[in-house]
């Protein structure tokens, strides 16, 4: 049924499904929201949303339409709560494991979209949900926003790829702080200390900002946008002379690309190029 859904959302535009806990909407443009929605539980991870979540994750990688990904939650003053505790209680040792394991690799799938991505939070994001956002490219809140890893304070640790991804974002003694003192920050604070990319006064100006972002981002071209991706993700994390042949292997990429042409055209022109991803 979704995938027949999802045949109908590319060719016909928005296709709702309520009753699913992660679904996409067509914002048009190339721009897709995924969208989180289990209210009950605030949005936090348990066995049906991750399987979901991973649903709407393949179609976003194999869709080459989708330009911009924009994670967004349904739920009214929380972005997500993380896994699901009371779910994982129920667990034993190695299906907790397990679970863990699971959700570690979708926040590694949803950094590994070759598209940029965007997270919107808007109200808590705490545990798993701040490790989901750290897994997007870029973040955007609002100013009531509550973000943070409380872990230790539970005698755990972040589990997710967040002792990987905060020291990596913010550095090494800050996101120490964070984790081992266990408080949450606010949205101006998250943006003080390089935790999200702007914050906004309320829910629909972060909303906007984020829909600006990914206006400004789907306009250019797609293959080089993933191009650039992969040349900052893969390039960071290796020696300057390392990232400088991984930068080397990404641009070789785009040389061959009618894309290219059009926009050395434009620009001869004047005109706005339009990319077509080939």
């Amino acid at each position: 049924m979704f995938r027949r859904s999802l045949a109908r959302f590319f060719s016909n535009g928005p296709v709702w499904e309520p009753s699913r806990e992660c679904f996409l909407q067509n914002e048009g443009n190339g721009t897709i929201l995924l969208k989180m929605n289990r209210s009950a539980r605030k949005n936090a991870f348990g066995r049906t949303m991750l399987s979901e979540f991973r649903e709407c994750l393949e179609v976003c990688q194999q869709e080459m339409a989708i330009r911009t990904v924009i994670l967004k939650s349904e739920v009214g003053g929380v972005f997500s709560a993380g896994a699901d505790l009371k779910e994982r209680k129920e667990m034993s040792q190695e299906e907790a494991r397990s679970f863990v394991s699971s959700l570690r690799s979708s926040f590694t799938a949803l950094e590994d979209l070759r598209c940029p991505t965007i997270a919107l939070i808007d109200g808590v994001a705490l545990g798993g949900g701040l490790e989901l956002a750290l897994s997007c490219d870029m973040r955007v809140c609002s100013e009531k926003s509550k973000i943070g890893l409380p872990e230790t304070s539970l005698a755990i640790i972040p589990g997710a790829g967040g002792t990987q991804r905060l020291p990596r974002l913010i550095g090494i003694p800050k996101a120490k702080e964070l984790i081992f003192t266990a408080d949450p920050v606010t949205g101006p604070v998250a943006q003080n200390i390089g935790l999200v990319n702007y914050c906004e006064a309320d829910s629909e100006a972060a909303l906007e900002k984020a829909l600006f972002m990914a206006s400004r981002i789907s306009r250019n071209g797609p293959i080089a946008l993933k191009a650039a991706k992969r040349a900052i993700t893969d390039g960071v994390e290796v020696p300057r002379a390392q990232g400088m042949e991984v930068e080397t292997d990404c641009y070789a990429t785009i040389l061959t690309t009618q894309d290219r042409i059009r926009g050395l055209e434009a620009f001869a022109q004047k005109k706005t190029p339009v990319y077509e991803g080939n």
